[in-house]
């Protein structure tokens, strides 16, 4: 039984510290969807995911209702394309992403992802089609969310794909233009890629997964730093147990939605995945969390002992609290969604090289960053090619979305709107990387992967 404190905390949490479920993801699989016709695979991915999704916002709305907690996103993941498409006879793959869309509009969510690839010791005929399409697919489309996995620490590096995905990139930011490179915010390149991820972009529902599943993401970033507050000046030890417990507050919170809605919906649960995701809110930032810490602005030295300490503790309050928790789970570094980030970034103190320093203790990576649309596509593979190094040899995950703005330049910012926010253009290196990429192959997996 919760006792009446608790129930208070809760309530406080939610109405003045930015807590909320940040998303509802149902997984679908889409295995038996192959078709050697493309026009026939496509009715089958629009009926299949109408057929499971019907009910997954009206549901996530009766439960926000209900519980009085926040809602912010309902989405849908999906079997990698990929997989899906190299049954059809067909060499353009964009129909399939239509298809995408008009089921996620069908079904008033908000995000569909699975537009993607698994490359990461190698590609496939069907893979190579869908890399290439990805530009019009995402130009084409409003809620379609792409990634594709160029590594692993079993596989390795594959520098072949690295060297697609930096021209992927780069024309995904021409083809949006019009819209500040949107295209490219829907975007993302993992190393070590997990299955049973609820966050956009890069969800998809992996083939270990079930017929469909229930996946829920929780945020709380405010929750945290309010909590920091009462113990300014303790030492670490005292500011790890403090987000510990923290973080368990948040994750059952999370869990009893998620199981909620997996009774709703009779589909099973998966996981509850907390992330600590920032908004562009002021109150709602990871930034202002470290700085709460002792640093005067995020990016500064200390930064990145500061950001280990969170996400591990994290991680530990979670995992006390739920045995399912899965996904990235731990803190998130997205710069445009990010207020703290923003200001840290704009004030030239958190750099591209000191946001990479930090991605080896993040959950994730190099997300949300706007760079000068004049960045070479061999720059943007290099930067994809040291994120997946660092995911590789760590044995964790890590990713890249950039957005490289079309005719701005560093000072200049790059407005997403909504949750995405606003991104200022950050400088990259001015030397060059063509000749790294250029050379092609696999960087070989690290001896630690042998682990059989």
């Amino acid at each position: 039984m919760l006792s009446r404190n608790e129930i208070l905390q809760t309530i406080d949490m939610i109405d003045q510290q930015h807590l909320d479920i940040r998303t509802i993801t149902m997984g679908i699989s889409l295995l038996s969807c192959c078709d050697p016709s493309a026009e026939t695979a496509c009715r089958k991915i629009y009926d299949k995911i109408c057929r499971k999704a019907e009910h997954l916002v009206q549901t996530g709305e009766e439960i926000e209702r209900e519980f009085g907690i926040p809602i912010v996103n309902k989405r849908i993941s999906v079997t990698p394309m990929a997989l899906v498409a190299g049954a059809s006879e067909t060499s353009d793959y964009v129909p399939f992403a239509k298809a995408m869309d008009r089921a996620a509009k069908a079904c008033g969510v908000n995000f569909i992802g699975g537009y993607s690839a698994l490359v990461q010791k190698g590609m496939t005929q069907a893979d190579r089609k869908l890399i290439a399409s990805i530009p019009e697919a995402l130009a084409v489309t409003d809620f379609v969310c792409s990634s594709v996995n160029v590594g692993s620490t079993r596989a390795g590096i594959n520098m072949d794909a690295v060297r697609l995905m930096g021209e992927t990139v780069k024309k995904t930011a021409q083809r949006t233009a019009d819209r500040d490179g949107f295209g490219c915010a829907k975007l993302v390149v993992f190393c070590n890629a997990v299955e049973d991820n609820p966050f956009m972009a890069g969800a998809f529902h992996g083939v270990g997964e079930a017929e469909s599943i229930i996946n829920v993401g929780v945020s709380g970033p405010g929750v945290v730093y309010h909590a920091l507050q009462s113990v300014k000046g303790r030492p670490f030890d005292v500011v790890a147990e403090t987000v510990k417990k923290t973080a368990f507050r948040i994750t059952r919170m999370g869990q009893l939605v998620a199981r909620e809605a997996s009774q709703r919906l009779d589909t099973p649960f998966g996981i509850v995945d907390l992330s600590l995701a920032p908004t562009p809110a002021v109150g709602d930032s990871v930034a202002r969390i470290l700085e709460e810490m002792g640093l005067e602005t995020c990016g500064t030295h200390g930064t990145t002992a500061a950001l280990a300490l969170l996400n591990d503790a994290v991680k530990k309050g979670g995992v006390m609290a739920s045995s399912s928790v899965g996904g990235l789970s731990g803190a998130f570094i997205p710069v445009s969604e990010d207020e703290g980030m923003i200001a840290a970034a704009r004030s030239g103190v958190l750099t591209m090289d000191k946001l990479e320093a930090m991605t080896c203790v993040c959950s994730v990576g190099l997300d949300m960053i706007a760079i000068p649309g004049d960045t070479p596509a061999e720059t943007i593979a290099a930067i994809i090619a040291d994120e997946a190094a660092i995911g590789m040899v760590n044995n964790k995950t890590t990713a890249v979305r950039v957005i490289p703005a079309c005719g701005k330049t560093v000072g200049d910012t790059v407005e997403m709107g909504g949750l995405l926010g606003t991104a200022p253009v950050m400088p990259v290196h001015k030397e060059s990387a063509a000749d790294f990429i250029a050379r092609g192959g696999r960087i070989p997996a690290p001896l630690h992967s042998l682990r059989n």
